[in-house]
């Protein structure tokens, strides 16, 4: 006789249907709206890691998200909980990143009186999120949960809110066991493949540049062999530098802000352009001038996973819809030529781009980041795990750090400030035997600075470089430029954050002059525990190539 199902509360059935997709850890600050989940994760192996603000854990699940393709997970309670997690749900939409957030909700009997912490989700998420549903039935949870999956991992992935009535997580019910949910793939023709190949073949001046997600290391691999065999110039947009070698003879540069103007220059005059995972959106496109719109002058391949984004913005002479993994799957089937029209030009291209990538060695100051940058890269694995949030600092990485390796790389694409450490450290716990540095701004950490408590209570020794100029650097930039010497809401006061560091339990560093990094950065290391390195840089340093006396004075 067939066993019935067990009678189980709505909580367990969320825990049980995480557990069925493989979901290994979530991200959450508690909230007594949902107290029976957080009572069904404490009889399963899912670690939950508990986080000090709403934000930092939507971080943390982005960015697992962003390293594994599975959706990341967070829980959060209603209202100023929910909130508070909007800034990580919106980095995740925009950076096509599969999350999933849930969120404790008024019971059922409660809504539409504006209760206690009451928010109408479905109102006010839809703009950042794929879908918003609410949970009503108990008996729908696995359905609910399922879908949400299928919808966070589908196409152009993104985040999906899922809200829980209190109440419904009490109730019990019998329902048949949790499975997981079944991936949707896009797959190319072979007529598709076929005219990729004949366009390629017959062009004079290639460009591609990679973006997006729905990538894994063997498709970056595969891709790699196909651009060494047709000798392809190959860039990557903007915060997804991962997914080619910087080393490789192939690669141009990246395709971002602050674009080397010597490949800004070959995009404008290639021939064909092939787009593969990314959107090119206005940080890549350099605010939408490398192609004309709607329709470019190059010839363009656009290959996406999403038909809703093929012709949106760019209309392409040959739209593909299919994830980055299953194209390259695909390209197995053509055959190179044995000397390309455009090899030379490709070697030319990695040159500047050598070039471009070789920090500057002075400046102002007493610290300069020209030669820390050059000791980091030669001090550091080809798989150490880079992080950042969003200011002139991150220049510093994305320019002068040469990536040799997917999944080493986690940066919103979205520009959102307090990214890095939440970021960090859910990179260390989702690879503890990887290093991984972060990259601050004194302003971008202090967005989210709490979560290096988190790293302590985990014992996850990042190591953050917090570069301290006393500015929003970005937007004091800006601000010379357009109205010079009028410095408004612009200037910081900042704590002592090696203490900041050592009260926290961690490890600190103070850094004033270039030559004390390379010991400081030892001794972090060495220390075993979440590190915070300071650096004093003078704010005269705004750009590695400018000064913000040079910008002022350039109206």
């Amino acid at each position: 006789m067939k066993e019935m199902p067990m009678k189980k509360t709505g909580g367990q059935l969320i825990v049980d249907s995480l557990k069925a997709n493989g979901v290994k850890r979530v991200a959450c600050v508690p909230g007594e709206s949902y107290l029976a989940v957080l009572d069904a994760l404490y009889d399963t192996q899912i670690e939950t890691v508990v986080c000090r603000q709403e934000g930092g854990a939507a971080m943390m699940a982005d960015c697992w998200g962003r390293l594994t393709g599975e959706p990341g997970i967070c829980m959060v309670t209603r209202g100023p909980g929910a909130t508070n997690a909007s800034a990580g749900l919106h980095i995740a939409k925009q950076d096509s990143v599969p999350m999933i957030l849930f969120i404790g909700q008024v019971q059922r009997d409660a809504r539409e009186r504006e209760a206690f912490q009451e928010v109408e989700y479905r109102r006010a998420f839809t703009e950042f999120a794929k879908w918003v549903g609410e949970i009503d039935d108990v008996a729908r949870i696995p359905e609910f949960i399922s879908r949400a999956f299928a919808i966070a991992t589908s196409g152009r992935p993104g985040p999906v809110v899922l809200t829980l009535p209190e109440d419904v997580l009490v109730e019990e019910v019998e329902v048949p066991e949790a499975r997981p949910y079944m991936p949707v793939e896009a797959h190319p023709g072979p007529n598709q493949i076929k005219a990729f190949g004949e366009m390629l073949a017959s062009a004079k001046r290639p460009m591609v540049i990679l973006g997006g997600t729905r990538w894994d290391e063997a498709s970056v691999k595969s891709f790699e062999d196909f651009a060494t065999q047709w000798k392809l110039p190959v860039g990557c947009s903007f915060r997804r530098q991962m997914l080619f070698d910087h080393l490789h003879p192939a690669y141009a540069g990246d395709v971002g802000i602050g674009i080397n103007p010597a490949l800004a220059k070959e995009i404008k005059k290639a021939d064909l352009i092939v787009l593969l995972g990314g959107r090119f959106s206005e940080m890549p496109s350099s605010s939408y001038t490398l192609m004309d719109i709607p329709c470019p002058k190059q010839t363009l391949v656009h290959v996406y996973p999403d038909p809703s984004e093929l012709g949106r913005v760019y209309r392409p002479d040959l739209a593909i819809c299919a994830s980055p993994k299953d194209f390259v799957a695909g390209l197995a089937t053509l055959e190179a030529p044995i000397s390309p029209v455009w090899a030379a030009r490709t070697e030319e291209m990695h040159a500047r781009y050598l070039n471009w990538s070789t920090p500057p060695m002075t400046g102002p100051g007493s610290v300069h980041m020209g030669p820390i940058m050059q000791w980091i890269e030669a001090n550091t694995e080809k798989d150490a795990i880079f992080t950042n949030g969003a200011g002139n600092y991150a220049t510093w990485l994305h320019r002068f750090h040469r990536f040799q390796g997917f999944n080493t790389q986690a940066a919103p694409t979205s520009g959102s400030m307090g990214y890095g450490l939440p970021a960090a450290v859910a990179a260390k716990a989702l690879f503890p035997e990887r290093e991984v540095i972060c990259f601050a701004g004194d302003g971008c950490f202090m967005m989210h600075g709490q979560e290096f408590i988190t790293a302590v209570r985990y014992n996850l020794p990042i190591i953050v470089l917090l570069i301290n100029n006393g500015t929003y650097g970005t937007i004091r930039m800006h601000q010379e430029r357009e109205y010079p010497g009028r410095v408004s809401a612009t200037d910081l006061v900042n704590p002592d954050f090696k203490a900041f560091a050592v009260a926290y339990g961690g490890h600190g560093e103070l850094v004033e002059k270039t030559e004390e990094f390379e010991a400081a950065f030892e001794r972090a290391r060495a220390s075993g525990k979440p590190s915070i390195i300071e650096i004093k840089l003078d704010a005269e340093a705004i750009t590695p190539t400018r000064t913000l006396t040079q910008i002022r004075g350039q109206i």
